[in-house]
């Protein structure tokens, strides 16, 4: 009686499991006895399947071990396009930069980086679209983004630049932060700090310190990853029994004396959340200037970790970010979009580290 299938149809499944990564390299493949009482055949049928596959180098037959998987999938080298404005304003972007590149060395990818590091953000503004245009026009594989900040129309222009890339088929991972505020979500992936717990422990660490009275400060079109920082400030204060209205958040310049004159200082009471190193630094500059004593009147502290955050006249307390880790992250999302593009979305929010410095301790 004929074989309900023959050799060929189980030579054909096999093959397309070893090309669609359905064995792991150096993994066993089952006995030829244990194929054949599987698909009903001879073992000699299977042994012709192995031989066959065998001969065109997806494996090899070793006595007394077995059938062992030596396909390692196809060695193209892909090119990934970086989009990283911030590098030229934060040292967070420069690492997660670097990282990306350390790891393209080692990596079956390749990295074209194409610029828009310049200080100013209308530069940064002006130079991105002519990058994502570059990336795409190259038909890049991938690209990494991390949304445009600090300029008016910055949410427009991030959403236009990530719909001209999902329009070109080429899959993109955001870092840092989402192109949409929270609660809201887009549709790719995310690898960001978790920024509410983030803000939970700062707020915590300076109760801890003896404040009984929190502001959030941040600047005019901060990125959205700030309002989810000061989300979770908001959540801790609330939860120890102190009061966060709005006149607890303050926007606007650090430099503008007329801005500082909002914050009420209960002397040695008072506390000051920056949205991020830069904005700490500049604003306990200005309080000093406006006879605000830091450590005495208040006590402040930031985020990233900037180099010279330990270096300032009261060296500042900040919040680490996982720059390396987030990095390492965005590689694996995207290698897994580049076998899937059409996964459903993911967030993967990573903890950072609180670095306890002078700025946020009160004088004795």
């Amino acid at each position: 009686m004929e074989s309900k299938i023959n050799y060929k149809k189980i030579y054909n499944i096999l093959k397309e499991q070893l090309l669609k990564d359905g064995f792991t390299p150096g993994s066993l493949l089952p006995t030829e006895q244990t194929l054949a009482q599987k698909y009903e055949v001879s073992r000699p049928t299977i042994a012709k399947v192995y031989n066959q596959l065998q001969a065109e180098g997806f494996i090899k037959k070793k006595k007394g071990l077995g059938t062992i998987v030596t396909y390692q999938g196809e060695s193209k080298t892909y090119t990934f396009g970086l989009l990283l404005p911030g590098a030229g304003e934060s040292e967070i972007f420069a690492i997660i930069n670097d990282q990306l590149l350390r790891q393209s060395e080692i990596g079956r990818f390749n990295c074209l980086w194409e610029g828009a590091t310049a200080s100013s953000a209308e530069i940064r503004k002006s130079l991105i679209e002519t990058c994502c245009e570059t990336y795409i026009n190259k038909k890049v594989d991938g690209i990494f983004f991390s949304p445009l900040e600090r300029v008016s129309d910055a949410r427009k222009l991030n959403l236009k630049i990530c719909e001209e890339i999902e329009k070109a088929n080429i899959p993109l991972i955001l870092i840092d932060r989402d192109i949409v505020s929270f609660p809201g979500r887009s549709n790719f992936d995310v690898v960001c700090l978790d920024n509410f717990n983030a803000g939970c422990i700062m707020a915590q660490h300076l109760i801890d310190q003896g404040c009984e009275k929190i502001y959030f400060f941040y600047r005019p079109d901060s990125a959205t990853s700030v309002n989810i920082r000061q989300s979770g400030v908001r959540e801790m204060v609330l939860k120890q029994g102190l009061v966060f209205n709005k006149e607890n958040s303050i926007c606007g310049n650090p430099e503008d004396p007329e801005v500082i004159k909002q914050i009420q200082v209960i002397p040695g009471k008072t506390g000051i959340i920056c949205a991020n190193d830069s904005t700490a630094a500049v604003l306990m500059s200005t309080l000093e200037t406006t006879g605000i004593k830091i450590c005495s009147d208040v006590v402040i502290c930031g985020y990233d970790d900037m180099k010279y955050s330990n270096h300032l006249k009261y060296s500042l307390t900040s919040f680490r970010q996982p720059c390396v880790e987030m990095a390492n992250l965005s590689i694996e999302l995207l290698m897994r979009r580049l076998k899937d593009n059409n996964r459903i979305p993911v967030t993967i929010t990573l903890p950072g580290e609180i670095i306890i410095r002078e700025s946020s301790k009160f004088s004795i």
